[in-house]
């Protein structure tokens, strides 16, 4: 018959047990310490009147002018958008969007009038926009070699197996590789402004400075050869399969060409939501006395290389400025807002509630 005994240690979570092949063995029970046994000193606020009402009001003091102030910041941004999905048959892309498709090699290009109301100050910012596409799929986010775009040889030679199916063509390397890459915004967007004499003058677009400084100089490189030549170092590559010309001819300069173009960059960088807008091209105010974008008739020429009719998609460009807090959202200044409301309108119900029963319950409590 085996006998134990226990010892000091016990309060440590030990026992020791004594007899033939006796030991010290420890039981579930925890340690004997402040923390293990939640002893550590803790503070626990007291919710009273005197404490919530004070943070209700507060809080909305300060939320409601915030809110204001956001929100009228946002409705100072001028926003313009047009639509050119073309599905409707009175719009000027109708024949583009119903004849074209991937299988085209040759562009087809729609002319679009619109009116601006009121001038444009500052740099001005044009975008191109999709709706219904969904760049958040799972599938769709892994489908790229980032190894390959940051311009590692063996990745551009033997992408990687995310990229399939779109990783090579009759055995050769696709560069770049994957659905993202492959489903690339084409279109060429050209706006011009109808001058009051008759003219069209071309509105001067910067493609350059779009993309994030990040992506730009870090995580998107061209791949370095024995030759410079991007050409040569592309050689024995094929564009993906919705390309209409390979990733070293996508501009004519050097800096701008190939991976670290900044419209693929800008494309690479896959939307959180199936209705989302990139940045396109920058038109930068010139003249610090007139206006970027002035009163008038403008033209927006385009060349329609992107089909959407095929999952019922839309794409339209717009022209906006920006403000220190970006660009035109008016939900967090009605989020705002709307916090503010809602905690002032509580402080006053509750104040309202304590003068009228708290006097009551503390009369009750003197008698008692």
């Amino acid at each position: 018959m085996m006998a134990s005994s226990y010892s000091a240690k016990d309060e440590d979570g030990h026992i020791t047990v004594s007899g033939p092949g006796g030991g010290t063995l420890r039981n579930k029970k925890p340690e004997n310490t402040a923390f293990k046994q939640q002893r550590l000193p803790a503070w626990q606020p007291i919710l009273t009147a005197g404490t919530v009402l004070p943070a209700f009001f507060i809080i909305g003091l300060i939320f409601i002018p915030i809110g204001i102030g956001l929100y009228v910041t946002s409705n100072n941004i001028k926003e313009f958008e047009i639509d050119y999905t073309g599905d409707d048959t009175s719009s000027p892309c109708y024949n583009c969007a119903k004849n074209f498709s991937w299988n085209n090699t040759k562009s087809c290009t729609c002319t679009i009038p619109f009116q601006l109301d009121q001038p444009y100050e500052s740099n001005v910012f044009m975008y191109y926009g999709l709706s219904n596409f969904y760049q958040n799929h799972r599938r769709y986010v892994k489908s790229r070699d980032d190894s390959q775009l940051n311009g590692n040889i063996d990745s551009l030679k033997k992408p990687s197996k995310e990229c399939e199916p779109y990783a090579s063509i009759d055995n050769k390397p696709i560069a770049p590789c994957g659905a993202i890459a492959n489903s690339m915004f084409n279109d060429t967007l050209t706006l011009f402004y109808n001058d009051p004499n008759g003219t069209s003058v071309p509105i001067p677009l910067t493609s350059t400075g779009i993309a994030w400084w990040t992506d730009k100089h870090v995580k998107f490189r061209n791949p370095v050869g024995t030759n410079s030549n991007l050409t040569a170092v592309f050689q024995g590559t094929v564009k993906p399969v919705n390309w209409h010309r390979p990733v070293y001819e996508l501009d004519t300069d050097p800096e701008n060409n190939g991976f670290i173009n900044e419209d693929f960059i800008v494309w690479m960088r896959t939307a959180a939501l199936p209705t989302f807008r990139k940045l396109y091209r920058i038109i930068q105010k010139k003249n610090t006395m007139a206006p970027t974008l002035p009163r008038g008739n403008y033209t927006l020429v385009v060349d329609y290389n992107y089909p959407v009719r095929s999952f019922e998609g839309r794409k339209r460009m717009i022209l906006s400025t920006i403000s220190w807090m970006g660009g035109k959202n008016p939900f967090l200044g009605i989020a705002y807002i709307t916090v503010g409301s809602v905690c002032f309108f509580l402080g006053v119900v509750l104040l309202v509630i304590h003068h009228k029963y708290g006097n009551r319950n503390n009369s009750a409590n003197i008698s008692n």
